[in-house]
This record gives C-alpha cells, structure tokens and sequence, in this order.
C-alpha cells in the first residue's frame, strides 16, 4: 500500500518548502512540489495543508521495562505502553536500565525492543546499568554489542550516590572495550553516562579523556541540565567535540531546583556560539523521579512521561525564537547521529525510513508515522500495543 501526505511544510530538517511524500514498505520513495497518483492504486491521501511535517523523535534514554525501585519493590515503575511512544511522536527508542539491576535485566530489555519493534516502532538497547563490574547478557561488554542485534552501546553512572564510584581505570576500559565493539559490528558502541548531582559533574570523564587515547566522543553523558555545574560543564564537553544528552523533563518550572531547561541550554549555547549539532534532547521517560533530602534519604517518588519533548519543542520555537530547523535537530538528526542510526533515521529523505509526523498550527501532534504506518491519526491513536486496552 501507498500513502501519499500532500501540501505539507517539510523541515528535513532544513527547510524543504511545501512538498508531498510519497511512502511504501516502510520508506520514504519521493519527495517534491506534485506527485501524481493517479497510475497508483490503493493509495492512502492525507491532505496536510497548513500543516507542519518533520522527522519522527529519536528518544535515546527510554526506561522501557520500568525504572525505580528506590522506594521498596511497589515503587518499580511500569514496562512502557507502545501507544505512550506514539502519542509523544517518538518513533526511534533506545532502551536502558537505571539503578536496579537486581529486578530489572538486561535479558528482559532485550525482549521488550524485539516486541516493540513487531508492534511497529524502532526500539533499541544499552547494555549495562548503574552497576560495575557491568551486567550483560553475555557476560561481556563486546559480545553484547557486537552479537545482539538491538544492543548498541553500554550505560554506567558517575557522579552519583548511587553509582559503583567505578575508578578511571575502570571507565576507561569499560568504554575501550564498548568502543572497539562498536568498530567491529558497524554500530555506535558509545557510553551513555549518568550523571548525579554530586560536585564531581564531568570530573571523571574529563581525566578520563586526559588520561587515555579514547576519544571524547566516546561517551553521550546525560542529564546534563540537572544542575547549573552540569549545564556549564556540558558546555566545555560540546566546545572539545562531545556529546551531551539533556533531559526533557528537568525543567525548574516543574520542581527541579536548580536545573536548567534543555531550551533554555540550547539558547546559552546558541548566546556563546557553541556548536548544537551534537546536543541531544531525550525524555528519560518511564523511569522514576526520586526525590532525596540532604542526607540522600528518599523522601518522594514520580514517574517520568513522554510529553515533555513536545513541550520543549515548543519551548525552544515559541519562548527562546529558534527556528523549527534549529529546534528539531536535538530531537531528530542529532540523536540518530550519536546513536549510530543516521543511516535510516533523523530526516525528511528519499530512501530513509518513513519515520514522521505531522504537527497542526499550535505545534501539536495531528499524525505520527513510524516505518510508513499511520499509529496516530488526527490526534487518535490508531494502533495500540498487544496488552492496551
């Protein structure tokens, strides 16, 4: 079956002009001013006129079996919803684990991108978690990236009360040995790093880049708006060629003290004329939110959502006065790059996958492709994960 979306206002994220696309088994086939059907039968129209159609959201830290724990066992968060993606515009996800590494496994992780990929998303993993020596399926850091088809890098914690404190031998050779992986099996096989809130911030991946021949760009270190030292800290990090991944949902309006919101470090960036193209903007969603007092006890506990990377897209149009170029790469053609899957995601092209969505005037989401299929249709969810009622 084709689908062909007419008069829509393309950003690939440049600027494309208003374009029609023209979609089959999953690919974007054409793109131009005209496309004529009329020698095409069973063909789907959806008329986007007045309408605004850029890349499906590339999510790279997605807590896909649940997160939490930190409470007691009844505050493990719940596996995510497929339709939970969808609504927020995600279509690419990259699953990982947080500080439970006793309940939650890699194996089970696993198993939930391999069912979220059939029910009609591209879903992703991280091997690893909080703990070091690391957890992997195969009990190996390379064997898990180079063998396992969803697996592409490796996840640990710094700066945290409740990381392993892993020395700088040991990062080094953790993210060494995930590096070559990624070499080998033609895959990222970079280091998501967590950050705490500890005054150590970037400290031990600094002296790791200083002390060792493993590039900066070796590592993806996230929440990187949790605090005013991580935020000018990521700043340095982007200036010598890094990544850095921000945290949609830490936002200081919504009770992060002392955060900053990712558009708000998008715009001090753009300020200081640091190069953005390697920020990217995840949700963290599905994972908790603890609360802690000054002496590290829990004292609360949320459940990160989804909707805070639609949130701060708007942020970044409608409050900082970015352009819709500027304001969709973190979410889109930079995440992919960083995660290794720019080939086929993170852009409006002839050939990628037809990964997409289409927002109204008020910058809301009215349809989300995701591998050509239509799942939500005018702000309805057309298709629903195995077990949603």
């Amino acid at each position: 079956m084709f689908t062909l979306v007419k008069n829509a206002n393309v950003y690939a994220p440049e600027a494309l002009g208003i374009n029609d696309i023209l979609i089959a088994a999953g690919k974007i086939l054409k793109i131009d001013s005209k496309i004529d059907i009329t020698n095409i039968t069973d063909t789907q129209v959806i008329d986007a006129q007045g309408q605004t159609l850029i890349p499906g959201f590339v999510d790279g830290h997605v807590h896909l079996i649940g997160g939490g724990g930190e409470g007691g066992y009844h505050t493990r968060t719940p596996e995510v919803l497929l339709s939970h993606l969808t609504k927020a515009g995600i279509t690419t996800v990259v699953g990982l684990l947080g500080t439970d590494n006793a309940t939650r496994h890699n194996e089970s992780l696993y198993a939930k991108t391999k069912a979220l990929t059939t029910e009609g998303v591209s879903a992703y993993m991280f091997t690893g978690g909080y703990k070091v020596p690391t957890e992997t399926i195969t009990q190996s850091i390379q064997r898990d990236i180079v063998f396992i088809d969803r697996v592409i890098g490796l996840k640990t914690a710094l700066s945290d009360h409740r990381s392993s404190q892993p020395t700088i031998e040991e990062l080094s050779r953790m993210a060494s040995e995930a590096r070559v992986a990624g070499l080998i099996s033609g895959k990222c096989g970079r280091v998501v790093v967590h950050l705490g809130n500890s005054p150590k911030g970037f400290g031990p991946l600094f002296e790791v880049v200083e002390r060792s021949d493993i590039p900066i760009s070796q590592f993806i270190p996230t929440h990187v708006n949790r605090t005013e030292l991580l935020a000018d800290q990521g700043m340095e990090w982007l200036k010598l060629g890094g990544f850095v991944d921000l945290t949609a949902g830490i936002n200081p309006d919504k009770g992060a003290k002392g955060s900053v919101k990712a558009s708000r470090f998008l715009a001090r960036c753009k300020e200081q004329n640091i190069d953005t193209s390697r920020v990217c903007i995840s949700s963290d969603g599905n994972g908790s939110i603890p609360v802690f007092n000054e002496k590290r006890e829990l004292i609360g506990l949320k459940v990160a959502g989804f909707s805070s990377l639609l949130y701060q897209l708007k942020e970044m149009i409608q409050v900082e006065n970015m352009s819709i170029t500027e304001a969709i790469i973190p979410f889109t053609q930079a995440p992919a790059q960083c995660l290794g899957l720019a080939n086929n995601k993170g852009k409006i092209s002839v050939g990628k996958d037809a990964d997409f969505l289409v927002l109204d005037h008020n910058l809301d989401i009215q349809h989300t492709f995701a591998q050509g299929i239509c799942h939500i249709n005018n702000g309805v969810v057309q298709i629903k994960g195995t077990f949603e009622e």
